[in-house]
């Protein structure tokens, strides 16, 4: 078993990451009856696309022994109506640092981010919307 998920009150949810005892807690969006003072279930779907992709490059650099600077990914979720759904998700992905990437370190890192399992999870529907900004 990977977590404990449970209802408290007022739509806000606990998960319990069973290894680690980390805790996450959820609310749902002011625009579906929520406070907005936690991240939503959809806001960590968004969210855990671009926390797989930083993932799935930092494996990247390390498996091909170069450095990987500092990035960052500003995340916007776009919800869509009929069904309520997320709609799109798009990532724009700043890479900072000393490091100047070579053109084949720039194609292997954004090859890895473009092939994370949560990417290759999400629904063929779903669109993904990411812009590599590179230093």
């Amino acid at each position: 078993m990977t977590a404990k998920v449970s209802y408290e009150s007022g739509l806000v949810t606990t998960s319990v990451h069973l290894r680690s005892g980390t805790i996450i807690q959820t609310d749902a969006p002011t625009d579906n009856g929520g406070t907005g003072s936690k991240f939503s279930p959809t806001d960590l779907v968004a969210s855990a696309l671009a926390s797989c992709m930083l993932t799935l490059m930092a494996l990247c650099a390390k498996g091909h022994d170069f450095a990987l600077g500092h990035i960052e990914c500003e995340v916007e979720k776009i919800m869509v109506p009929a069904p309520r759904r997320i709609g799109e998700v798009r990532i724009a992905m700043k890479l900072s640092g000393p490091h100047q990437y070579s053109d084949r370190e720039r194609a292997l890192l954004e090859h890895a981010a473009l092939t994370c399992p949560v990417l290759e999870s999400l629904h063929p529907d779903l669109k993904k919307s990411v812009q590599f900004i590179w230093p």
